[in-house]
């Protein structure tokens, strides 16, 4: 449902050094939570590992993953420390991202920033979830399987590197609807042009599912591209309901 403009027209005018300085210390304030996050998340870095290897433990049985160079523990437990910051840092980093592009909004508009944060927020943890609960372990068992008759010595770091591109991969993807409910916010994208695109949406998910699926099975990418579409599908009904048409220049004074 498409709001009519009763909202003033005038809105607070930033000038491009404004926005610099703008973008600029909201960036500075992420930062510094994505580093207190990281700080934290060290401390049970060997917890937080086990726990992402926990999906193919039984697929691995009595084998251990192995390492080869001497500081590559360590390595590890700092990248798996980072990996986790980034989603205990990202209600913080979604508030930041808001508060740039509130200025932009009418009144009306900015009373949407808890909703906002609630959804950013739980689309990318639900696509974090989605990668380490599904995609990594379906990706990680058909690899085995064509590995049978083969004994497997997995590098640590090659298997945290292989599962983290997997769940972050998702984590950015299920970010579509909140993308497209700010492409229609500001009436760069309308319901109509979303659905008149689906062939082509499609075809880029799945060069996308392609990328993010590290296995070359059309089954698998398949069980990549599904939620991507859905979410594709998803964002238009949030492009109907919150979408406003494209505003049209008034005559310069």
């Amino acid at each position: 449902m498409h709001e009519t403009p009763t909202e003033p027209a005038d809105l607070p005018v930033m000038g491009f050094l404004d926005h610099l300085d703008e973008l600029r210390r909201r960036l500075l304030r992420s930062l510094i939570a994505v580093g207190v996050a990281f700080a934290l998340a060290l401390t049970q870095a060997r917890a937080i590992l086990d726990f992402l290897l926990a999906p193919i433990r039984e697929l691995l049985g009595d084998q251990k993953p192995v390492f080869i160079d001497l500081t590559e523990p360590f390595l590890l437990y700092m990248k798996v420390g980072f990996l986790a910051s980034l989603f205990l840092s990202a209600p913080f980093v979604l508030h930041q991202l808001w508060g740039f592009v509130s200025p932009g909004l009418y009144p009306r508009e900015r009373r949407y920033a808890i909703p906002f944060l609630v959804f950013a927020t739980g689309f990318f943890i639900l696509g974090g979830s989605f990668g380490y609960y599904i995609g990594f372990p379906v990706a990680a068992r058909f690899l085995l399987s064509i590995a049978d008759g083969f004994e497997p010595a997995l590098r640590i770091s090659s298997l945290f590197s292989f599962e983290s591109k997997i769940i972050l991969g998702m984590a950015v993807v299920f970010e579509l609807p909140t993308v497209i409910y700010f492409l229609a916010r500001l009436g760069l994208v309308t319901p109509a042009f979303l659905w008149r695109n689906l062939k082509y949406a499609i075809l880029i998910i799945f060069v996308i599912a392609a990328v993010i699926t590290p296995t070359p099975d059309v089954v698998t990418q398949c069980i990549f591209a599904a939620p991507m579409i859905l979410l594709y599908l998803l964002g238009i009904l949030v492009a109907h309901l919150f979408g406003r048409p494209r505003a049209t220049p008034g005559p310069r004074t």
